[in-house]
């Protein structure tokens, strides 16, 4: 048994900073990781599907430039090339976390998949053969979430794609069948329609998006249509089989209605569950909720002295962001001192649709189902000076206000640097700054931001 100060299960946004804070703090560190350093974000969520997407914008933006007085013929993609330079970034940050954590003398790297043998102790199933048995008084997890793969006839029997699987492709797939219409099957859906592949898209309840304001929803929904995506709700698929030239033939429910449509692919992108199963958390007594995420209090422990979860595998938001600033709660505490929680703590995030969806704080949704004495406001992009100018109209600004405070209670911004712009709303709500105070600030012209004098000054009309 090798006992150290701290062990963390998994090299994610919490677990590997969290790993070089605790040995700066001269804490002798262990931590395990069973696949890659730098957990979803680096290998297969933002770095490489933010690189790619930035590929299917210049198609997008060759194929449509003909209004801008800019004509391009014959621009072709070239898939392999835009792989390499996913890999090629995604190792660079992959190679340089892991050298990180390697060159740290108070820190041992391991290679293999974690389970608990008792409340403080860890066996570790090495990769490259044997195990390990590890002891500390302090235990971080931070082992993320995985794919859930629906229970579907034939689904097993084809060589469906998860969006892991998917960022490997180097030949366009000619026909892709999307299941789930949230931010994972969005992103890739339009990804591959504008490398030219064909997209349909299922999602299960009656609208993309279920947890937005139907507004925004609808916006995001006309975008993806008017870009060929056939999007279909109160859809499920029912069987999958193969033809003899390899195709697969999918039977589909579509809103009670049984069609059958052959494709190329299948995105599997219904949700994604908690990696607890492996842990054998029993062993520990770590408590867990009906879905099987680890249960916290504010300062992310768990009800064992001792053990704590950040990230994705906790529940909540299943954002780097909030794995991040999980760590900086945590070693604040412990390290500093400090007594932070995660009570009250902003929880923006971006869908990265081009345009991106920005969103903070509470909903309009939200705000009614809190009984709330709100207002909304809503502008349209096409009555944006600087979306007018850059030509790309789509989308709205919607900001929820308190009516009494007029503090900004949230915001959605679906429109090109969405996410940007919400960032803004999100300083104002920081530093409770009400919304009759910016709809009065000098911004600089032509920018986004400016539009919010705008979208505020709605509130008077």
């Amino acid at each position: 048994m090798k006992v150290y100060d701290v062990i963390v299960i998994g090299s994610g946004q919490a677990g590997s900073p969290l790993a070089r804070k605790m040995a700066k703090g001269g804490k002798k560190v262990a931590i395990i990781e069973k696949r890659w350093v730098g957990g979803t974000c680096v290998n297969d969520g933002c770095t490489p599907t933010k690189t790619m997407i930035a590929s299917a914008r210049a198609a997008y933006l060759a194929g449509r430039c003909d209004n801008l007085g800019v004509h391009i013929d014959g621009f072709r993609i070239n898939m392999p090339q835009i792989k390499k330079r996913k890999d090629d970034i995604v190792m660079h940050s992959r190679s340089g976390n892991q050298k990180s954590l390697e060159d740290d003398p108070n820190i041992n790297l391991l290679f293999g998949e974690a389970s608990f043998t008792g409340p403080k102790s860890v066996r570790v199933k090495l990769n490259e053969g044997g195990t390990e048995e590890l002891q500390a008084e302090w235990v971080f997890i931070n082992a993320g979430l995985q794919t859930v793969v629906p229970d579907v006839d034939g689904l097993q029997n084809i060589d469906y794609l998860t969006s892991t699987s998917i960022l490997e492709l180097e030949t366009v797939p000619d026909h892709i069948l999307v299941i789930g219409g949230n931010y994972i099957g969005l992103e890739f859906g339009q990804m591959f329609r504008r490398f030219g592949s064909q997209i349909t898209l299922l999602e299960r309840g009656p609208r993309i998006m279920s947890h937005e304001d139907e507004d925004i929803a609808t916006e995001v929904n006309h975008i993806l249509e008017e870009e060929g995506i056939a999007i279909h709700g109160n859809a499920q698929a029912k069987k999958f089989e193969k033809n003899a030239d390899g195709k697969i033939l999918a039977t589909l429910d579509l809103g009670g209605r049984t069609e059958q449509l052959e494709v190329s692919h299948v995105l599997v992108a219904a949700g994604r569950e908690p990696q607890t199963k492996a842990l054998n958390l029993d062993a520990a007594g770590i408590a867990v909720d009906d879905k099987g995420y680890i249960k916290v209090n504010e300062k992310l422990q768990t009800n064992v002295p001792g053990v704590y979860a950040l990230g994705d595998i906790k529940g909540g938001p299943a954002f780097t962001h909030i794995s991040y600033n999980d760590f900086t709660i945590v070693w604040r505490n412990l390290l500093q001192g400090e007594d932070l929680t995660t009570n009250g703590r902003p929880l923006p995030y971006c869908m990265f649709t081009d345009p991106q969806l920005g969103r903070v704080g509470i909903s309009e949704n939200e705000a009614k189902q809190q009984g709330l004495n709100y207002r909304v406001a809503v502008l349209k992009m096409e009555n944006v000076a600087r979306a007018v100018e850059v030509g790309e109209t789509r989308g709205l600004m919607k900001a929820v206000v308190d009516a009494d405070t007029k503090q900004i209670l949230g915001a959605a911004i679906l429109g090109e640097e969405g996410g940007e712009i919400m960032t803004v709303l999100q300083m104002a709500m920081e530093g409770g700054i009400t919304y009759d105070r910016i709809r009065y600030c000098i911004f600089a012209h032509p920018t986004y931001s400016e539009s919010l004098n705008n979208l505020f000054m709605k509130l008077d009309d």
